[in-house]
């Protein structure tokens, strides 16, 4: 399956997470969406299911030179998990693994003043949590935002992704999430190469997303 583009694919994957989960909207669930590309899947779903719609930042850690190529994720609260056996089978560094989290926590730390200034994070205790983004490859940034979002009292996590690698979501299902994709490829490719548009998701369009789910809510 090809997705005409993230919000095309965020309706099929409010179809398929009901389908999974028909008693979802009457849970009072959280949709948090990992930006940026996240955002707009999770906002077509929040609407599907009238859950209110907030910002997970998590990044991903690049390897040398393949900055799509995860070899580890960070999120708040200081979690970091780490892809052991690609960093070995790369022959990464632990001078450039330090380095490129600290670059990326800065990057994380920008995301959060962009899109969420002052306020304090979701309550996310006794809450079904659905964590969104527009793809899983290697898994690492969603394992380490189940990580982070198990170590702050989440009841029950569900990770949503119109497109995920098999590998990928084993490993967030190891992590105890439920997984919900609307494809599954054995070949996967890459995210993008199941878009038929994957122009990057710039801050403006999640600020526009957020405020208007947010007006929506009111």
């Amino acid at each position: 399956m090809i997705f005409a583009n993230r919000r095309a694919a965020g309706q099929e994957l409010a179809r398929e997470l009901l389908a999974r989960f028909p008693q979802m909207a009457t849970e009072n669930p959280l949709v948090l969406a990992i930006p940026r590309g996240g955002v707009p899947v999770g906002y077509e779903i929040a609407t599907a299911i009238g859950a209110r719609l907030d910002v997970f930042v998590a990044r991903k850690l690049g390897a040398p030179g393949q900055e799509e190529l995860g070899i580890g994720a960070v999120a708040p609260g200081g979690t970091r998990v780490l892809d052991h056996a690609t960093i070995t089978m790369l022959g990464v560094t632990d001078e450039y693994i330090e380095r490129v989290t600290r670059d990326e926590l800065q990057e994380l730390e920008r995301r959060m003043r962009r899109f969420r200034g002052d306020r304090p994070p979701p309550c996310v205790v006794g809450h079904a949590v659905v964590l969104v983004d527009d793809g899983l490859a290697t898994g690492v940034t969603a394992r380490a935002s189940v990580a982070a979002l198990r170590g702050v009292g989440a009841a029950r996590l569900i990770f949503a992704a119109p497109v995920c690698s098999p590998e990928g979501s084993a490993l967030v299902a190891s992590e105890g999430a439920a997984v919900v994709c609307v494809a599954s490829p054995a070949r996967f490719y890459g995210v993008g190469a199941w878009y038929e548009d994957f122009t990057q998701t710039t801050d403006e369009e999640v600020e526009e997303l957020l405020a208007r789910a947010g007006t929506r809510e009111e």
